[in-house]
C-alpha cells in the first residue's frame, strides 16, 4: 500500500502537522528530498515530498509554491525552529491558494527521519507486492493444472480477472474466442479486433496496451494450440504488478497447453490409423474403433474434405483445434501433410466455416460415399484440394473439377512432362530436320483417323498425311491403331498446345 500524506502525518513519532486541510493527503509519496534552492524543481522527478527551512521559499513564496505545483510535487514539509521558528504566513497563504499540502515539522524531528520512514514504507510496500506475486503465481499454476487444458484454461481466467478486478478473454488464432471471464467479456473481441490481429501476426512477442475511458486494455500474445492473444481489461490503469500477473498468467498458459501438446500428437497418430485403415481396409474394426473412442460415423453417406494447401501458414494443430469445437464434424485428423474431416452430407458447412476463419486455408470437398468407400472420398478430397491451390480458389468441390476434364485433374507440370516425354522423338524431329509431325498427328487425331478430311485441314494430300503418320509411329513406337495409345497422345499433345 503506498505511503501518503495523510498516513505520514500519522505517524505520531514524527509530530509532523498538516498546515493546509484542504490539500490532497492522500496522494502517494514516491520519495522525500531536501533543498534549500529557490528553484528545486530540476533535481526533482515530481510526486515527492520537499523538505526546506525556509531558506528557499522566503524571498518569493507564491513563486516558489507555484513552480512546485508545476513540477507536479506531493507536498512541501517546512522545518520550524532552524531558519524560522514558525511557518511563513505567505507561504501558507500561496501553499493554500495552489492547494500544495504543507506540513509542519517540528524541530526535534530531523528530516533524515521522515526519509527513513519513507524508504521503509516503500520497502514494506515492496515486499509486499513480491508476496503478492508469488502467492497469486501459485494460485494461477494451480488453477492450470489437470488433464483438460481447456477447463485449466478457463480456471486460469477466473483466477486473474479476481485477482486484478477485471475482465480477460483469449481470442483464438481463428479469431474466435476460445474462453473469457465473465462471459460477456466475449463481446469486446469485437470491438478490440484490429488491436487482436496486430498482436496475433506479430512475428515476435508484442504486448500492446490500448486506452479505455480512464481505464486499460493490455493484450500479449499467447501460445495455445496456435498464435492466440489473451486481452485483459479493467477500468483503471494497470500497475506493474498488475502486469507481472498478465505475464505469470500468459506463461501457465503456455505451459499448460506444452503439457498436452505429447498427448495430443500421440491421439493423432492413432486418429490417422484408424482413417488410413477405414479407408484402405474397410471391415477391418476400425469403424468400431472410432465408435468406441470418438463416437459414431453419422449415418448414410459421408463427405471427405480435405484442408490445408501448400501456401497457407495455419500448421494441422490450428485446424485440427478449430475443427475439434465446430459442431457436427464427426471425425478429423492429419492425413499425409493435410487436414481431413469425415461428416455427414449435411454438415460439410461447418467445416467450411471453420476454413473460412483460419487466414490461407483452402478446402477440397468429395462427393458423397458410403463408408466402404470412403478411400475414394478421401482421394477425390485431396485432388480438390491440390487443385484449389493451383487455381487459387478458397472451396473446390470434386464434383466440379471432374466436369472440367482430365487435365484439371492433373497438375500442369506433371502434364507437360508427361507431354516431352510421349512426344519427345516427334518434337526433336520436328525441330532438326523440315516437317510436321506434331501437327499433322494432332490434326489427324482430331479427325479421328479420317484421311480426307484431316489432309484438307493441313493442305496436303492425304498420301503426304499417310507418310507422315507412318513416320511418326516409327518415331514413338507405338500402335497408333490402339485407343489407348490414341488417348494418351491426344492427353499429350493437349497438354503441349499452346493456352
Amino acid at each position: 500500500m503506498a505511503l501518503t500524506l495523510r498516513t505520514l502525518c500519522a505517524t505520531r513519532s514524527l509530530g509532523l502537522r498538516l498546515a493546509c486541510p484542504s490539500a490532497d493527503q492522500d496522494r502517494a509519496l514516491t520519495w522525500v528530498h531536501s533543498s534549500e534552492l529557490s528553484d528545486p524543481t530540476p533535481y526533482l522527478d515530481g510526486d515527492e515530498l520537499l523538505l526546506t527551512t525556509g531558506l528557499g521559499p522566503a524571498p518569493d513564496p507564491a513563486g516558489y509554491v507555484a513552480r512546485l505545483v508545476a513540477h507536479g510535487l506531493a507536498g512541501l514539509g517546512f522545518g520550524c525552529g532552524l531558519g524560522h521558528d514558525e511557518l511563513l504566513p505567505a507561504l501558507r497563504e500561496a501553499c493554500t491558494r495552489a492547494g500544495l499540502a504543507l506540513l509542519e515539522v517540528p524541530e526535534r524531528t530531523p528530516f533524515l527521519a521522515l526519509t527513513k520512514a519513507v524508504a521503509e514504507a516503500r520497502a514494506a510496500d515492496r515486499y509486499a507486492e513480491v508476496v503478492r506475486t508469488d502467492e497469486a503465481q501459485r494460485v494461477l499454476t494451480a488453477a492450470a493444472l489437470g488433464e483438460d487444458p481447456d477447463t485449466g484454461t478457463a480456471r486460469v481466467l477466473d483466477r486473474l480477472t479476481e485477482r486484478l478486478g477485471a475482465w480477460a478473454l483469449i481470442s483464438d488464432p481463428d479469431g474466435r474466442v476460445r474462453r473469457s471471464a465473465p462471459a460477456a467479456a466475449a463481446r469486446r473481441a469485437v470491438v478490440l479486433g484490429a488491436e487482436i490481429d496486430r498482436v496475433r501476426e506479430h512475428p515476435g512477442p508484442s504486448s500492446v496496451t490500448v486506452a479505455a475511458g480512464d481505464g486499460q486494455v493490455v493484450l500479449q500474445p499467447v501460445r495455445l494450440i496456435g498464435p492466440a492473444v489473451l486481452v485483459v481489461g479493467r477500468d483503471r490503469r494497470f500497475t506493474p504488478v498488475d502486469r507481472q500477473l498478465i505475464g505469470s498468467a500468459v506463461s501457465v498458459l503456455t505451459l499448460a497447453h506444452a503439457r498436452s501438446a505429447a498427448a495430443g500428437r500421440a491421439e493423432r497418430r492413432v486418429r490417422t490409423a484408424v482413417l488410413r485403415a477405414l479407408a484402405t481396409l474397410p471391415g477391418c474394426g476400425a469403424e468400431d474403433v472410432l465408435a468406441e473412442t470418438w463416437g459414431p460415423l453419422p449415418a448414410g453417406d459421408l463427405v471427405a474434405v480435405a484442408l490445408g494447401g501448400r501456401t497457407t501458414g495455419a500448421p494441422p494443430d490450428v485446424l485440427l483445434d478449430a475443427l475439434e469445437r465446430a459442431a457436427g464434424v464427426a471425425f478429423h485428423t492429419e492425413l499425409d501433410g493435410q487436414v481431413a474431416a469425415v461428416v455427414g452430407v449435411g454438415s460439410v458447412p461447418a467445416v467450411l466455416e471453420v476454413a473460412g476463419r483460419v487466414r490461407g486455408v483452402r478446402a477440397g470437398v468429395s462427393t458423397s460415399a458410403p463408408v466402404g468407400d470412403l478411400g475414394r472420398a478421401l482421394r477425390e478430397a485431396g485432388r480438390a484440394l491440390d487443385a484449389a491451390e493451383r487455381r487459387d480458389r478458397a472451396v473446390l468441390h470434386f464434383a466440379d473439377l471432374a466436369g472440367s476434364g482430365l487435365a484439371s485433374l492433373v497438375r500442369p507440370e506433371d502434364a507437360l512432362a508427361f507431354a516431352d516425354a510421349v512426344l519427345g522423338p516427334l518434337l526433336r524431329h520436328d525441330a532438326e530436320r523440315r516437317g510436321d509431325l506434331v501437327a499433322s498427328l494432332r490434326e489427324w487425331l482430331a479427325h479421328h483417323g479420317q484421311w480426307d478430311p484431316a489432309a484438307a485441314r493441313l493442305g496436303v494430300h492425304r498420301h503426304t498425311l499417310r507418310a507422315r503418320i507412318t513416320r511418326a509411329a516409327a518415331l514413338l513406337e507405338r500402335d497408333l491403331d490402339s485407343p489407348g495409345v490414341r488417348a494418351e497422345l491426344w492427353f499429350a499433345l493437349h497438354a503441349t498446345a499452346p493456352s
